[in-house]
């Protein structure tokens, strides 16, 4: 029978330096989206210290990469079925 082998999943925990670094957005900015439920909650590390988990945050960046491609790719048909309409027209 084959060797069956279980890899852990490792789950990193990045500081608010790093998740600024890693988004491009400020603390003030985070905790406004967190707030408006448009970010990761922050898991608390300890009385005074939280972290984000890596995954969801990448997770998040990703997200706002695929809705910026899909928002661009919509604006371009619209304007080439809308240059496309007008020619049609003449």
């Amino acid at each position: 029978m084959a060797d069956q082998t279980r890899i852990a999943r490792v789950i990193k925990i990045l500081r608010r330096g790093q998740v600024e670094d890693r988004t491009g957005l400020s603390r003030s900015t985070i905790y406004i989206k967190i707030k408006a439920h448009d970010f990761p909650e922050s898991v608390r590390l300890g009385s005074r210290a939280v972290g984000w988990v890596e995954s969801e945050i990448d997770d998040w960046v990703m997200d706002r990469i695929r809705r910026t491609r899909r928002q661009r790719a919509s604006k371009h048909v619209l304007v080439k079925a809308s240059k496309t309409a007008s020619l049609i027209d003449r």
